[in-house]
């Protein structure tokens, strides 16, 4: 891109986690008479079954200027791909409609629902800004989609050198945009003010200073044949740590297979009770509110692997769903296996971590800012 100045963004947001990732970025943007951004919603943040998480950008002050609704209530390989398909239709007559309208189109990560979209840009050239491409995830398929999503993209916004690398290796160049910015979720650490435990009590009537582990475990997209193997392994441990330790569940988003761990997820709230609480859509006050009070991390998300280092956090990594992906001494790599994830709870909980957050950098969104802006191009 050079020096060229851009200065009508498109946002577009799948769900709540690329939402709270985003919102750093957003802020600033909104804040700046520069640029006129307008946010497209679709994917999950239209299910009331994930959470209707449409509200929360609401919340924070921003307007939906734009909704496409395309997401299948199954979760089997069949409803995935048809949702898939059904996306990139609905996202070819926007980008019909729209194509001259924004300078460039910021997207994030590695749904499905997001290279759905990319993909149906493709032939009306759309210009697209990726961030955080060339990293590995090799026990999801988001890996494929994550790649496709850098391929479709002029300019590349990523969290760490070697990720700048391997997307050179991605798209055969050594003379490409891509720019190192860390992780723009943790820009969230010096915008937000958490909450008290008694404001998150008030506000989920959940008590934080009890012994409490967060939890967040998505299904296995490349053994998703697996998976109910996988959520048996963790409700027999999760059965066992939550007799002594209440259980705070973020629920999985929309993918192939989802539906097993949240059927596990609900049955472990009928034989635990009071000692399990399902939550939908935290938002990231309150999520990092809750990593900030828990004992230890239990899942397989990336928000353990970028964001728990900040808090001194460890992190039991279930599983092949990030492998691939770097990560500090704090994750622990664990395998769905009851015996395993019960001792190194007993052996980590309430330990904090000595080390530094590879991810941290600073100052992610005025970096991005920087580079819209020509400043840095």
């Amino acid at each position: 891109m050079g020096t060229v100045q851009i200065k009508k963004l498109l946002v577009l947001s799948s769900s709540r986690a690329d939402f709270g990732i985003y919102l750093p970025l957003l802020k600033k943007v909104k804040n700046d008479p520069f640029f006129h951004l307008e946010i497209l919603a679709f994917g999950s943040h239209l299910s009331k079954f994930h959470g209707h998480s449409i509200d929360q950008i609401n919340e924070e002050g921003f307007k939906v200027d734009h909704t496409i609704s395309s997401l299948l209530t199954g979760d089997g390989p069949v409803d995935i791909a048809t949702s898939f398909s059904l996306t990139s239709l609905k996202f070819a007559e926007f980008w019909k409609l729209h194509k001259e309208d924004f300078d460039c189109v910021i997207v994030l990560g590695d749904r499905f629902e997001m290279a759905a979209a990319v993909i149906a840009g493709i032939p009306f050239n759309i210009r697209f800004a990726h961030l955080f491409g060339g990293e590995t995830t090799l026990g999801a398929i988001d890996n494929i989609y994550r790649d496709l999503i850098t391929l479709a993209s002029k300019l590349q916004f990523v969290s760490l050198p070697a990720f700048k690398e391997r997307v050179g290796h991605l798209i055969n160049s050594t003379n490409f945009n891509c720019h190192v910015i860390g992780s723009l979720s943790l820009d969230n650490l010096a915008e937000i003010k958490l909450l008290s435990t008694d404001e998150f009590y008030k506000k989920w009537q959940i008590d934080l200073n009890k012994k409490t582990v967060l939890i967040t475990v998505h299904p296995e997209t490349v053994a998703f044949d697996r998976n109910s193997e996988f959520a048996t392994a963790v409700f027999e441990a999760l059965s066992i740590i939550g007799k002594e330790k209440q259980l705070v569940v973020t629920m999985p988003n929309a993918d192939t297979a989802g539906t097993v761990f949240r059927k596990m997820f609900e049955d472990l709230k009928t034989v635990l009770g009071d000692n399990v609480f399902l939550v939908e859509n935290f938002g990231i006050q309150s999520y990092f509110t809750c990593m900030k009070y828990a004992g230890l991390m239990i899942g397989n998300t990336s928000s353990g692997i970028t964001e728990a280092a900040s808090f001194s956090k460890y992190v039991l990594n279930l599983g092949d769903r990030q492998k691939g992906r770097l990560a500090g001494d704090n994750v622990l790599q664990v395998a769905f296996d009851c015996k395993q994830i019960v001792d190194l709870t007993d052996t980590y909980f309430g330990q904090l971590f000595p080390g530094r957050n590879i991810y941290l950098k600073g100052s992610a969104a005025d970096n991005i800012i920087s580079v819209l802006k020509g400043d840095n191009g």
